[in-house]
């Protein structure tokens, strides 16, 4: 008896000892979603859309989203035309620091200036509304293709910088 009473208070939940039998205890999304569509708006117009055919989102202090199958997300103007979109086939978003993370097919299009971006990562910082990479780029324009090293750009993929770029382009001169 006095074995089993023992045994009975020696039992208790410490949550030391539940954390080194499931040390990946927010390895379990707390969410799935199949069939993504998600909208941002602005006054009653879309600014943003997302599309995935799987999100997975994990609660906790470092909650963040997974598109394991890819995503796709679009931006819009103020007239609901599509400025431009960025694909992957890998993506996950940590909600606490706004930072998305695109990888594998990495995808960048600006519809007004007819350019596509290809990489393996990009990295998009939504606080700063910038869109970078550290791994090589290639970038076709309406009349060049350009290499670079590492990117950087406004979220539109409108205004951008490439680091290191080589390959073959018109460079217009400006008159003295």
């Amino acid at each position: 008896m006095i074995i089993l009473v023992i045994m009975l208070f020696s039992c208790k939940n410490k949550i030391d000892v539940i954390n080194s039998v499931f040390p990946f205890k927010d390895s379990i999304p707390e969410m799935i979603g199949k069939n993504i569509d998600y909208l941002e708006s602005d006054s009653g117009k879309v600014i943003v859309s997302l599309t995935s055919p799987t999100m997975k989102k994990y609660g906790g202090k470092n909650s963040l989203i997974e598109f394991p199958d890819g995503f796709k997300v679009v931006f819009y103007d103020s007239a609901m035309n599509i400025k431009s979109q960025m694909s992957a086939d890998y993506g996950i978003n940590f909600e606490k620091k706004r930072l998305m993370e695109a990888k594998k097919n990495v995808i960048i299009i600006n519809y007004e200036n007819h350019e596509i971006l290809f990489t393996e990562h990009i990295i998009w910082n939504q606080k700063k509304k910038t869109i970078f990479s550290n791994v090589p780029i290639k970038l076709i324009t309406k009349s060049d293709t350009i290499y670079g090293q590492s990117f950087e750009s406004d979220e539109t993929f409108s205004h951008y910088t490439i680091i290191d770029p080589s390959g073959v382009f018109i460079v217009d001169q400006e008159e003295e």
